[in-house]
């Protein structure tokens, strides 16, 4: 079930970085902060899918956004970020450069994704919003995470809106 955004109502962001370009999701997504641990790796899995980590009994895949969308230097050593999504009850984490910090927008303030000229396929885009001088450009996570691109939820759990 979505929750409509009505006029005047503004939504949260978590913003954060990749390569250069800055970012923002959903944080009613978000269910926690991490630092990069070793995971376990998968055979055969794609190249951005790291492997799983066991998170308190939960078995996280671990996806590098930054290796996903070739942007920035997929390095990992203690300053390395995971943000962990809870997703249509799947968690799965998400490695990125930096996290920066939680933005608030209004609907108006969202313009709408370009077709062209960034990493993301627009596809996985709400828009784009100019924060301190900044654009930033809001991923829609929830439909990259269930993308059968990425294949971490299996297409019958996705439920269709329609």
């Amino acid at each position: 079930m979505h929750q409509a955004v009505t006029g005047g109502q503004d939504k949260e962001y978590l913003s954060f970085v990749l390569g250069d370009e800055h970012y923002a999701l959903d944080i009613t997504t978000v269910k926690e902060i991490r630092g990069y641990e070793q995971v376990t790796k998968i055979a055969n899995a794609p190249a951005f899918i790291k492997g799983v980590i066991n998170l308190r009994g939960d078995i996280v895949p671990i996806v590098d956004l930054r290796i996903k969308f070739n942007v920035g230097e997929a390095t990992y050593n203690d300053f390395t970020i995971v943000i962990m999504l809870n997703i249509q009850e799947r968690i799965v984490g998400i490695v990125v450069d930096g996290v920066s910090d939680v933005i608030r927008l209004s609907e108006e303030q969202v313009l709408p994704p370009p077709e062209f000229g960034v990493a993301f396929d627009s596809r996985y885009l709400h828009g784009l919003a100019d924060v301190d001088e900044n654009m930033v450009i809001l991923v829609n996570i929830e439909s990259l995470i269930t993308s059968e691109e990425l294949g971490l939820v299996a297409p019958e759990s996705v439920k269709d809106d329609a």
